[in-house]
Parts: structure tokens; C-alpha cells; sequence
């Protein structure tokens, strides 16, 4: 039997998120995401396919409820550990009340691991992106204005696609051609694992977080394909989005919690202070949350949507 399994629900767990082949996730029995209500939304397109490859390369679209647009748009990325999730869970409740800024929201679904590894989240997230400025006339949209959110899993793939890597030069895209980008204006990264390969090491240092990235069945061991100290670095660094900070990057916010039991607040620190180094300040905002856990209710608190939508505004209009 099936239980339903929502963002608070990520307190209960006695590990991290593991992926054996039978759809189990953390030792317990196979889970159900909880639905977000999404009736009271009266404008809205779902289930809009943005390439042919997989019935889960598809997005919802949320429309404000007054105007015709077009509207600049925040696109979701869900987390659960690149192996579970779903484009339509409980954080839209959060996410979708945006709507009450003037601005449109969407939520991206993709391949998770059990369907295809690393890099074809990436690539799915990209594809919706590109899809939806060649197609922003049609769906009321701002072409220049489409900006991603995510946490977790999601935060991991926000921040890959705030790199603006170009067209052709990101893995899995060599040879191809393309007759729209796939910019970002700005990313929103929250709590994302980003450098896999020191996820244990620095779960060791903080005696907070879970020390079990490295087994064969972790999320990340799942998304690239085997356990991760059989796997090379090279092969490791593709799905890090240090690997692509440039000049080319959106601006970047980055939320994580002290007491994340799950990704290891270093993660998000290396990320920041790798973009530090390389672009100085002023490219990244990097919120810490002292008291947080994985998924807290503290990133759908009023005071982080207030801190969320002060800098959004700033990008967005």
C-alpha cells in the first residue's frame, strides 16, 4: 500500500532518498507524492508536451487570474532525488501563489533515473525552456522572462540551468542543432545537491547530515548510473553546475538550510563561494537558514516568500 508522501514528511526519514529498482525511497514502502490543489486556478494549460521522446516530457502552465498577458514566468522544478516526484506536488501550493504578483508559474515534469540517468533531466528542463520562447506567443509568455525555481534534485538542475550553457555545448547535445535558445533570466536554487562526489566527506564533517551518497542505490549513485566511487570525476563534473559557471550565468539565489540532514549545507556553500571566485561579487545571493532542515517549513514561510519576491522583482521588472 501506497503512502502518501509530502515535503513535511522529509523530517521522518532515516536516511536519504534510495532508488533499488523497486521504487522504494529511504527503506520504507514505495510512496505516493501528495497533489497540490490546483482547482482554485481557473487559468491554466496542463500537461503541455514540449518534446516527443517521453510522455513525462511535459509542463503545467499557471495563469494570473487577471490580464492577458503576456506575462513574465517562474518555472518549478521538482525535487526527489532525480528518481521520484512529480511536476504537480504539494510545493505548487507554495510556488503558486505567486500568481497574486502579476506573474504566470509553471512546473516542469522530466525523465527521473528509473526512465533515463543523467544528463537527461538536464536536457528535458532545457528543452521545456527552449520550447516555451519558440512557443511564448502561443502561451502568453515573455520570452525573455522565464525563470526557474527549484529544491533538492530540482535545486541541482534550477542551478544547471543558470549557467546558460549554449546550445550544442552541454552533454547529451553535441551535433544537435537548435533554432531557439535556452536561457534563463535568473535561477532559483534551493538546498540542491551540487558536487556529489563530496557529499559523504562533508556529511562526515557537519555530524548532521546522512553519510550515505555514496551506496549503489543513493539518489545521486541512481541519477549517473552506478555508485558514485566506481564512477570518474570527469563523468561526476558534467552534473555539476560549478563546472559551467561563466559570464554567461544568470543571476543566482541560493537558499540552504544549516541542519539539512539530507544535502549537506557545504554543498551550497562550495557552489557560492566557487562563483565568488571565479566572477566576484554580486552575481550570487546566498540565504542561509540557521535552524533548517531538508525541505523545512521555513522556505514556504511568509518571510522567505516575502524574501523570494524581493528578489524576483528585481529581475523581473
Amino acid at each position: 500500500m501506497e503512502k502518501e508522501f509530502g515535503s513535511e514528511d522529509f523530517a521522518s526519514l532515516d536516511g536519504s532518498l534510495n532508488f533499488d529498482g523497486q521504487g522504494e525511497t529511504g527503506g520504507q514502502p514505495p510512496m505516493k507524492m501528495k497533489m497540490a490543489d490546483i482547482s482554485w486556478v481557473k487559468n491554466k494549460k496542463l500537461d503541455v508536451p514540449y518534446a516527443g521522446e517521453s510522455p513525462n516530457q511535459v509542463m503545467d502552465l499557471y495563469y494570473p487570474q487577471e490580464g492577458e498577458g503576456p506575462f513574465a514566468i517562474l518555472l518549478h522544478i521538482h525535487g526527489g532525488g532525480f528518481g521520484m516526484g512529480d511536476k504537480r506536488d504539494d510545493h505548487m501550493d507554495t510556488y503558486l501563489k505567486f500568481l497574486e504578483k502579476g506573474i504566470a508559474v509553471g512546473s516542469i515534469e522530466y525523465r527521473l533515473s528509473g526512465e533515463a540517468i543523467f544528463p537527461a533531466a538536464v536536457l528535458d528542463c532545457r528543452e521545456a525552456v527552449r520550447y516555451l520562447r519558440k512557443h511564448a506567443k502561443e502561451y502568453h509568455v515573455l520570452p525573455d522572462k522565464i525563470a526557474v525555481i527549484g529544491g533538492s534534485a530540482g535545486g541541482n538542475l534550477s542551478a544547471m540551468l543558470g549557467m546558460n550553457v549554449p546550445n550544442g555545448e552541454f552533454p547529451g547535445e553535441e551535433g544537435k542543432a537548435f533554432d531557439t535558445d535556452c536561457n534563463v533570466l535568473f535561477a532559483i536554487d534551493q538546498f540542491g545537491p551540487i558536487d556529489f562526489r563530496n557529499m559523504d566527506n562533508q556529511a562526515r564533517a557537519n555530524g548532521i547530515s546522512f553519510v550515505d551518497h555514496d551506496k549503489a542505490a543513493s539518489a545521486e549513485s541512481s541519477y549517473m548510473g552506478g555508485a558514485l566511487p566506481e564512477l570518474s570525476d570527469e563523468w561526476l563534473n558534467q552534473a555539476n553546475p560549478m563546472t559551467y559557471i561563466g559570464e554567461r550565468m544568470a543571476p543566482l539565489l541560493v537558499e540552504h538550510g544549516c541542519m539539512d540532514r539530507l544535502v549537506p549545507f557545504m554543498q551550497s556553500v562550495d557552489l557560492v563561494n566557487e562563483i565568488y571566485r571565479k566572477l566576484g561579487q554580486g552575481r550570487v545571493e546566498f540565504v542561509p537558514l540557521p535552524n533548517a532542515d531538508h525541505e523545512d517549513k521555513e522556505y514556504s514561510s511568509e518571510w522567505n516568500m516575502d524574501v523570494l519576491w524581493s528578489w524576483m522583482k528585481k529581475h523581473l521588472f
